[in-house]
């Protein structure tokens, strides 16, 4: 038989101030939803507020807006209901960007929220400090990882060349460095030197075959039309069945993307001719102050004509006259593909800087996310070892960059 409670008997549960008190100290908050940090005073964010026409305009006031942030890239490549873009503003003013895919777990608010080459920070009037970075990726963890609960990752397109600061920042702003990614390396090209500088710094062996490339007469097209686009993934695909090798990145998405882009984002397309036939071409990628090396591919026929090393010394003479002044040669594997790295750090030459990325950085939003997203990822690496084996059967040299 119950006996009643007596007033004497009744302990009151504790108030939702003392509860949240003795909540703060103890080791489920680390489970729970994680905080909102407050932006510094002056600062605003904005998420999904902005049109495509918006986005690409605001994007031109940035030195390090990049391909990879553009509406018409998130739109092609992942559909733009898995993206979404954030604005930070200071006193009203956008001072930083971001593009951010999202891959969500079916029925689940479970998934990944992931930048690539973001967030956009530096802006062409030189504003941009650290303090505008750390606002803006601690305004990236408060919208996806604390009000989301979904794991953020981010590759910013820093480089480990005497700026430690950004990963400090990162630390303090609840990031931790991503193990177990793979570390990316790149070369810089400093074009701040004159065309004669640049060439003369070149190494004598690539000097050497661009002069022969001279005497080729080899006629050089440029431009952003589509068509130019075509004449290039034709030679494109030449390359890949000579080469055997997988493509790591889809030459025909990118053809996508260059049709919806607006005209002053396009990508550069050049293309090398001798006599009838297209022999050698390139597209690269200039928004910021820095020119991204996208493709490159040489014919079956214009093996000898060296048109390769004509387009990349042309290139660097229309990136001059635009006032780009860093040519990111996009990615140099020296065990994995020697002959790309020697093409690429002989045409550099003094003017070049192998640079490693920063690497990739990671806020969790709670351990069952993280396992989902961790699981999704060992899928992911069996997948691609998979593909890596399929194609060694095949004969290929597999994730292979063309040159």
């Amino acid at each position: 038989m119950l006996t009643p409670t007596t007033r004497s008997d009744f302990v009151a549960p504790p108030s939702a101030q003392s509860a949240a008190e003795s909540f703060e100290g103890s080791p489920l908050k680390s489970m729970t939803k994680r905080r909102i940090r407050e932006l510094a005073p002056g600062y605003t964010s904005e998420v999904d507020t902005v049109s495509e026409p918006e986005w690409h305009e605001r994007l031109q006031e940035f030195d390090d807006a990049n391909i990879y942030q553009t509406w018409s890239y998130a739109e092609v490549t992942w559909g733009l209901q898995n993206t979404s873009h954030l604005v930070l503003k200071k006193d009203a003013r956008a001072v930083a960007l971001a593009q951010v895919r999202i891959v969500k777990t079916p029925f689940l608010n479970i998934g990944i929220a992931y930048v690539r080459w973001g967030p956009i920070w530096r802006r062409r009037s030189n504003e941009g400090g650290e303090d505008v970075f750390r606002q803006a990726v601690r305004a990236l963890r408060n919208e996806f990882t604390t009000e989301r609960g979904l794991v953020l990752r981010l590759f910013p397109a820093l480089f480990d060349d005497g700026s430690p600061c950004y990963s400090t920042i990162l630390k303090e702003e609840g990031f931790s460095a991503l193990r177990g990614a793979p570390s990316a390396r790149t070369i810089l090209m400093d074009l701040n030197p004159t065309i004669d500088d640049l060439r003369e710094g070149m190494m004598s062996h690539w000097k050497r075959e661009l002069k022969t490339a001279e005497r080729k007469n080899v006629e050089v097209i440029e431009g952003d039309e589509d068509g130019l686009f075509a004449a290039f993934i034709k030679i494109y695909k030449e390359m890949v069945s000579r080469k055997k090798f997988v493509e790591p990145n889809d030459i025909n998405q990118f053809r996508l993307i260059q049709a919806a882009l607006p005209k002053e984002l396009k990508m550069r397309v050049m293309l090398g001719k001798s006599g009838d036939d297209i022999c050698s071409g390139l597209i690269c990628s200039a928004i910021g102050d820095t020119a991204i090396y996208l493709f490159g591919a040489t014919s079956n026929n214009g093996m000898k004509s060296r048109g390769s090393y004509l387009l990349h010394w042309k290139l660097l003479e229309t990136l001059k006259q635009q006032r780009i002044s860093v040519y990111n040669l996009n990615g140099i594997n020296p065990v994995r593909n020697p002959g790309t790295y020697k093409f690429k750090s002989e045409f550099a030459g003094r003017n070049g800087k192998d640079v490693q990325f920063l690497g990739q950085f990671e806020s969790n939003a709670g351990t069952l996310a993280n396992s989902c997203v961790n699981g999704a990822e060992r899928v992911r690496l069996i997948y691609r070892d998979i593909r890596r084996l399929w194609a060694r059967g095949r004969g290929t040299i597999p994730l292979k960059k063309a040159t």
